[in-house]
């Protein structure tokens, strides 16, 4: 994904073999679930139904490779975020699904997550959601893949600020 990355993802990632051999999500996107039915895929994400929904269409995309979550991703994981996206809206309209004004797409953020992989929730129609499931997905712990987007967008923004020189206007060293 990116080659920047802080310290503290080191640490996690020490244990990325491990958390791939037991990681459901890892099992799922390498076609290893016999239980799983894989609705949508390419070289780096898949979707699948969410086998609690909250919503009468509830399906989830997740990347292949284990990003821990929402918060583990940077400005250059923008378009992962946009094709995740894209891919559950292409499987909500390949199920019948036309009012696009009535459903969310998001992430829940640590701690309130129950599996530690990056995955979107897709939901449909959102005005039906389960009324079980509704704290779940409108609270301060679930980011709508929007405001994720505008996140990421303005850490790319600070990010290319700091690799500018104020003096020069050009790369850092490039002087």
């Amino acid at each position: 994904m990116t080659e920047n990355k802080c310290s503290c993802e080191d640490e996690q990632d020490s244990s990325d073999d491990y958390l791939e051999e037991t990681c459901i999500f890892c099992i799922i996107a390498n076609g290893d679930d016999p239980y799983t039915e894989i609705l949508a895929e390419d070289e780096d994400i898949v979707c699948f139904k969410d086998i609690d929904p909250g919503a009468p269409h509830h399906y989830l995309v997740i990347t292949k490779k284990h990003i821990h979550s929402c918060l583990s991703l940077q400005a250059d994981d923008l378009n992962l975020v946009r094709r995740m996206a894209e891919m559950g809206r292409d499987v909500l309209k390949a199920n019948d699904v036309t009012d696009f004004e009535d459903i969310s797409l998001g992430f829940h953020v640590p701690p309130y997550i129950t599996v530690p992989h990056l995955h979107l929730h897709v939901l449909a129609p959102f005005s039906e959601i389960f009324i079980w499931s509704k704290e779940k997905y409108t609270s301060f712990w679930y980011l709508t893949e929007e405001k994720l987007r505008h996140k990421l967008t303005k850490n790319k923004k600070s990010d290319d600020r700091k690799r500018t020189c104020n003096k020069c206007l050009q790369p850092c060293g490039a002087m």
